[in-house]
């Protein structure tokens, strides 16, 4: 049975944020809202949480993982961002954008894309996830929580907690969030592309 936690979405409890760093220190999976939409989050190096993210989510060996950072120094450690790009990512950034870029060696093998060994990247506005990434001081493992049956992301804590309470080891609740998952522009060909049309404004990458 998942944990849940009612969070302040301005000001997060420091205990409640402690107890789900705990959680995913310790092998654990949390569903939690961001600026788009709930995700799902565990440890990069957890490979069982990954493995129970491809399931509950019916995914295939091609999608695309995110990295949830903190900010840029932690991003720049995971991914490779030429001057042009960077550029292009700080004008947006935190916001609720997705990047495809290609991955550094500090990523799991088992994360990058199969042939074009990219990652996604994100750095949320959203203060709740912030709380936790300062806290565990390393980006989440993420993906956007999006059932296999459903056409758009759930978007209340308890109905996550409902749906899977028995498939993840935490629920954050901080209020709605939006349906809408991030907008996804993937920079891995060295020049924007608009993959997902999200919560994010796309226009500025067309």
């Amino acid at each position: 049975m998942a944990r849940f936690f009612d969070v302040h979405p301005v000001d997060p409890q420091p205990r409640a944020i402690s107890q789900v760093v705990n959680m995913v220190q310790n092998g654990g999976l949390i569903a939690y809202p961001t600026d788009s939409c709930y995700a799902l989050g565990a440890r990069i190096g957890n490979r069982e949480a990954l493995d129970r993210i491809r399931t509950i989510r019916h995914l295939d060996d091609k999608h695309h993982f995110t990295l949830v950072c903190k900010d840029f120094a932690q991003m720049g450690q995971f991914v490779m961002l030429d001057n042009d790009v960077f550029r292009s990512i700080k004008a947006v950034t935190p916001g609720s954008y997705t990047f495809i870029l290609p991955a550094t060696r500090e990523v799991p093998k088992r994360l990058l894309h199969p042939k074009k060994k990219t990652v996604g990247v994100r750095i949320p506005d959203h203060k709740v996830v912030q709380a936790i990434l300062a806290e565990l001081g390393e980006p989440l493992l993420s993906s956007t929580l999006l059932l296999p049956d459903q056409e758009e992301p759930l978007t209340q804590g308890w109905e996550i907690k409902e749906r899977l309470d028995n498939e993840v080891d935490a629920v954050i609740d901080s209020g709605d969030t939006g349906s809408e998952p991030t907008t996804v522009i993937d920079f891995s060909s060295g020049f924007a592309e608009v993959v997902r049309r999200g919560t994010g404004d796309p226009s500025r990458f067309e």
